[in-house]
């Protein structure tokens, strides 16, 4: 796809850094987003060395006007925008029971007002050239549980802007697809497990062990995997593909 230009954000860590790097190959230009702006240099090199041309923006989502000067940037760069991949959003796993007005708030304004805003801003231009878009979820949002209720709640709210999103995008041309990763292995899991281990008398290691049995998988996923399965939905071969959640998640979700 020479000489188009993908935006991904959460593009400093995980999954969204794997996802700019894998897209490097197919991309002309990736547009990097995160709040740590040293993190996404790095990944900016990675970018560099696959083949495409970086732009980095820091710049933190969860502010309103935000989105349409991530868009302005990289138009005023590029000149247009073929593919939207929102990946940012980390949601604070925290009891139902104990969640302040706050932190709902917080984490609803990065990872679903953070990319509807996006998707609205970037979308004149990947209307003009019939893009796709991307927006992360999680199987969380198939089953809420009281420990981890936001990322359930945020994640299933994901899921259905992203089929409001593709609803029009039959009209207009452009592609919406959701995606719900299972336990993948990034930094921010080591973290979380990190932070259980000692609350259930175990080591980091222990836990590590541990969960994927719990959960019913033989392992925990990577963040490249779910980078091929990104590359793949935005690539002209899935172009069919619209309104449709995927899961990958090495057989977590049992239900049909």
């Amino acid at each position: 796809m020479s000489g188009k230009v993908a935006i991904v954000t959460g593009a400093s860590q995980g999954i969204g850094r794997s996802t700019a790097i894998r897209l490097a190959r197919d991309f002309d230009s990736i547009v990097l987003v995160a709040r740590n702006r040293a993190n996404l240099e790095e990944t900016a090199a990675e970018v560099k060395q696959a083949g495409a041309t970086p732009l980095v923006i820091d710049a933190d989502l969860s502010e309103a006007d935000v989105a349409q000067q991530v868009v302005d940037q990289t138009l005023s760069t590029f000149g247009r925008i073929d593919a939207l991949l929102n990946i940012a959003g980390a949601v604070p796993q925290i009891d139902v029971l104990e969640m302040t007005d706050e932190q709902w708030d917080r984490g609803f304004a990065l990872k679903l007002h953070g990319a509807r805003r996006l998707t609205i801003a970037a979308w004149p231009s990947l209307k003009q050239g019939a893009g796709s878009v991307v927006l992360m979820s999680g199987n969380s949002a198939l089953f809420p549980k009281a420990p981890y209720a936001a990322v359930g709640t945020i994640n299933a709210a994901i899921v259905a802007l992203a089929k409001a999103f593709s609803d029009r995008g039959i009209v207009d041309g452009v592609q919406v697809n959701s995606v719900l990763p299972g336990p993948v292995m990034t930094g921010r899991r080591r973290s979380y497990l990190e932070h259980w281990a000692p609350l259930h008398n175990m080591s980091v290691e222990e836990a590590t062990a541990k969960f994927p049995g719990e959960a019913g998988i033989a392992r925990y996923g990577t963040p490249e995997e779910i980078a091929e399965l990104m590359a793949f939905i935005v690539s002209p071969v899935a172009r069919w593909m619209t309104g449709s959640t995927l899961r990958m998640d090495g057989g977590e979700v049992k239900s049909i």
